[in-house]
């Protein structure tokens, strides 16, 4: 008897599981995940999954943005359907930069405050900081 109600428990949970997963699926709950930085016609392409952002920037050691040492005018990243971006306000945000061969360490940083390495990227790196770069070969 208590075999049984052992088995019967277990269907149960198997059947709910499966049924939150379809109804997931269905609607859409998983994202599908963004690529790593790649090379386009006009740069490298960075995007970044921030839905409630108000504004995203590309921080790294690149030549022209040391780390945004110069403040958050610099490497902008839009939700506006251009450059590089591909649907308004679908909460990815994107950008192009060109960039020449080498080795490059950098992260996001989201309403000015708040900086994430890249989920998608390929490799990490230390931050010297008890967290992680995101790290990107240009070859």
């Amino acid at each position: 008897m208590i075999i049984r109600k052992i088995i019967l428990f277990y269907i149960l949970i198997i059947t709910l599981t499966l049924s939150l997963l379809s109804i997931g699926c269905s609607l859409n709950i998983i994202k599908q995940r963004l690529s790593p930085p790649q090379k386009i016609e006009s740069g490298i392409l960075f995007q970044y999954d921030a839905p409630s952002a108000r504004q995203v920037n590309l921080a790294g050691n690149f030549p022209d943005n040391e780390w945004l040492k110069n403040g958050f005018i610099i490497d902008v990243m839009r939700d506006d359907g251009k450059n590089g971006d591909r649907i308004s306000g679908d909460g990815i945000w994107s950008i192009v930069k060109r960039l020449s061969s080498g080795r490059y360490e950098y992260k996001f940083v989201v309403d000015r405050n708040s900086w994430f390495e890249d989920p998608n990227a390929l490799e990490t790196s230390e931050d010297g900081y008890g967290g992680k770069n995101s790290v990107l070969i240009v070859k």
